[in-house]
């Protein structure tokens, strides 16, 4: 394949892509990171067309307009994965970049006299801005995937490449020994190729993965109090299940239930009662650790995880939540909202299934409802079918 087949596959690359971009967000709303990617295909094609007709249009068109294109789409390619990593500060840097990046292409074009100085800042230019891509993608390398890693490493060594391809148009115009300048040509322009199919696939295989992670993620997610909900809570519950079947410090459970949500639902309204369930769910978190997990198991009821937790160390807890929610006060159509809850306190046992578990837990939490609510029970050392309800310790 020749430099000009080369040249007019990267530009018909960019101009393919652009086009799905365009239809694949016709009807949605696009993301800023997409924004910025579809506008540097956008320029890149741009500039590769100008490139592959040189000779025809006037040299401004195919030299100097066509790699500040170039530059401008390479520039807005490392701003879509910065944007994409969380990080909006390269917008403020952007300009200034290219500006500088503008400046030295085009005092290298006026002052030099063979072109290796000019091509030189051209390849090493381009090299830089895809660094900079690569240096968003690099930022989670400890946690991230072995896609994610595998664009870093292959990414960074095209870019070696170019770059490398710049030193020696301006250290060796003329080639050296056997490798001509044909041969540098074809090289410098073969990464270029290969980095612009790299960073396509790579960028629409990383959403791809981004995307799959949200839906995993809200499939085991409560949206409104952004807890898990119940499957998510099982799945975080299974390990302790089987950590308790060893010797050492205990796994508490906690069952927790609002008093009287239907309540708040007829007088106040749904909304308000999401509002009040959001609202117990910020205090909750407010007092567990980091390692405590919460999760919302339906309606009103939820269900904290307390790792390396005794029972009594469970009902202080407990306690401790109970009385931050009756403390707490929110305000409905010009009302003060006061709300209570009720829980069970238990700790997993050697023999305990999920069944079992949750059925002693729930156990203690009807307890303490029937004991006039706004009350943290506990239940004893025994098997739920050894228990009846007026067994059951009640704190208040």
């Amino acid at each position: 394949m020749d430099i000009k087949t080369l040249v007019l596959a990267l530009a018909l690359g960019n101009l393919s892509l652009c086009a799905a971009l365009f239809f694949f967000e016709y009807e949605s709303k696009k993301s800023l990171s997409l924004s910025a990617w579809a506008v540097a295909k956008q320029a890149q094609a741009g500039a590769w067309f100008l490139l592959y007709f040189r000779g025809v249009l006037p040299d401004m068109l195919t030299g100097p307009l066509a790699n500040l294109l170039l530059f401008t789409g390479m520039a807005l390619d490392a701003g879509a994965l910065w944007e994409a990593a969380g990080r909006s500060g390269w917008r403020k840097l952007l300009l200034p970049s290219l500006a500088a990046a503008s400046f030295i292409y085009l005092a290298c074009h006026v002052l030099d006299v063979h072109g290796g100085v000019r091509a030189a800042a051209g390849f090493l230019i381009v090299a830089g801005f895809f660094l900079a891509g690569v240096a968003a993608l690099a930022q989670v390398w400890r946690h991230g995937s072995m896609l994610r890693r595998y664009l870093v490493v292959t990414m960074a060594a095209l870019s070696l490449v170019v770059a490398g391809r710049g030193v020696l148009a301006a250290v060796l115009p003329e080639g050296w020994s056997w490798v001509s300048t044909a041969v540098l040509q074809g090289v410098g322009f073969g990464a270029l190729y290969l980095m612009m199919l790299t960073n396509a696939f790579g960028y629409l295989l990383l959403s791809r993965e981004k995307l799959q992670g949200e839906l995993a993620r809200l499939e085991v997610m409560d949206l409104l109090t952004d807890v898990p909900n119940r499957r998510g809570f099982y799945q975080a519950l299974a390990p302790w299940m089987a950590l308790a079947r060893r010797p050492g410090q205990g796994t508490a459970l906690i069952l927790l239930s609002m008093d009287q949500f239907k309540r708040v639902n007829d007088s106040y309204g749904h909304a308000t009662g999401d509002m009040v369930l959001k609202a117990l769910a910020d205090v909750c978190k407010k007092q567990l650790r980091d390692s405590d997990q919460m999760g919302r198991l339906g309606g009103a009821e939820f269900a904290l995880l307390l790792p390396r937790t005794e029972q009594p160390g469970a009902v202080m807890v407990a306690e401790r939540i109970r009385a931050a929610i009756e403390a707490m006060q929110l305000r409905a159509d010009k009302a003060i909202i006061n709300v209570t809850v009720s829980m069970g306190v238990t700790v997993i046992r050697a023999d305990d299934s999920t069944v079992t578990l949750f059925k002693r837990a729930d156990g203690a939490l009807q307890t303490a409802m029937l004991a006039g609510s706004n009350r943290v029970a506990e239940a004893p050392d025994a098997t739920f079918a050894e228990i009846d309800h007026g067994d059951v310790i009640i704190s208040s």
